[in-house]
């Protein structure tokens, strides 16, 4: 039986991609080679790589805009570093927001470049708020922000308005909701929640921004040489990146960004109406800057426990423990992720309140 899959990554996906990724291991294209041992240079896996570089795009509203997307390597952490390595300027600096662990992450990379300044942390409250008052530095390279925070459960409901180009990290919320994309100069994601398998690493970069730091920057590092290289400056991360496809093609077929955030914000309302009308529950993020895809909850008391993890594990349910970091429970519904699972969870939840009344 197929568990409900509430992890954080890595996560669900499309069970259509599964399937199409499956056939692709035994034959891909009906090339009588599997997608595993083609060759990157070969001429279909170029047209997966294209296609998907395309998507991206296309599906962000960003085609003909000056933008480029890219597929790289080594996460979202990796990014932490190439970000400064290309933008922050020699002797420069950059505005970070910190909202939670892998914002405090990409700080401390960020750090080893020049002067980073934290315009605003939302730490001495466990992480529980998004910061929303702070000033960016006119002269500054760039400003950071993680407009979803899987481990605490808050997101990014609004982005501040500045001369300043804005980096974001997007992994575990992008392609989920409808925003200007055009308001970011880089975005990146690692593709292990709304977009394929873990392996690859999604960067969508403004060209106009590139080549600017004055620095000597590694080749493999470097965004506008790996802009030249269409991505292929090294072997890519070939399997990945044609699951990443198929994600892509999935948002697509199903009406894009504009259709998965009517079903995601279905999804959040549903489980958090629960939390908040649950007498044994309670939610840990502010309500207002409460992620749609990461909920995250107590028990008001921990007498319920060892009852409630054997119910939602006899239900079916995967992936629910909080992260090791804060402890509690977390929901994660992204994009793939069907409201019946989430039905599941919100009776199981139901169940334990009727045991102890």
């Amino acid at each position: 039986m197929k568990k409900h899959n509430f992890s954080a990554g890595p996560c669900i996906l499309p069970h259509e991609v599964f399937e199409k990724s499956a056939e692709a291991i035994i034959n891909f294209n009906n090339s009588g080679l599997s997608i595993l041992e083609i060759s990157h240079r070969s001429k279909d896996f170029l047209a997966v790589m294209e296609e998907a570089r395309m998507l991206v795009l296309n599906l962000l509203g960003l085609e003909g805009k000056g933008y480029q997307a890219l597929f790289f390597h080594g996460g979202a952490s990796m990014e932490f570093l190439m970000v400064p390595y290309n933008l922050m300027k020699v002797d420069g600096k950059a505005a970070y927001l910190d909202t939670g662990t892998w914002a405090n992450n990409a700080i401390k990379e960020a750090k080893l470049f020049g002067e980073t300044q934290i315009v605003a942390s939302s730490k001495e409250a466990n992480y529980n708020y998004v910061p929303k008052i702070y000033s960016i530095a006119n002269d500054a390279s760039y400003f950071h922000c993680t407009s979803n925070n899987t481990i605490f459960g808050t997101q990014m409901k609004s982005f501040p308005i500045t001369t300043v180009p804005i980096v974001c990290d997007m992994s575990s919320d992008i392609f989920s909701r409808n925003l200007d994309f055009s308001q970011f100069d880089l975005i990146y994601a690692g593709a292990q929640k709304n977009l394929g398998p873990a392996g690859t690493t999604l960067v969508v970069v403004k060209e106009e921004i590139l080549g600017k730091s004055g620095r000597t920057i590694p080749s493999i590092l470097d965004y506008e040489k790996q802009i030249k290289a269409e991505s292929m400056y090294n072997t890519p991360a070939v399997f990945p990146i044609y699951a990443s496809l198929l994600t892509l093609r999935w948002l697509k077929k199903n009406g894009g960004i504009a259709a998965i955030e009517k079903i995601n914000e279905a999804k959040a309302n549903l489980l958090y109406s629960e939390i908040d009308r649950n007498c044994l529950f309670k939610g840990t993020a502010n309500i207002e800057d409460r992620s749609s895809m990461n909920a995250t909850f107590i028990l008001e008391n921990n007498a319920h426990q060892e009852d409630f993890d054997k119910m939602w594990t006899a239900a079916g349910i995967s992936g629910l423990t909080g992260h090791r970091s804060i402890g509690g429970y977390r929901a994660s519904m992204y994009n793939a992720m069907p409201i019946q699972s989430v039905q599941v969870l919100v009776a199981v939840m139901q169940e334990l309140e009727n045991k102890n009344k």
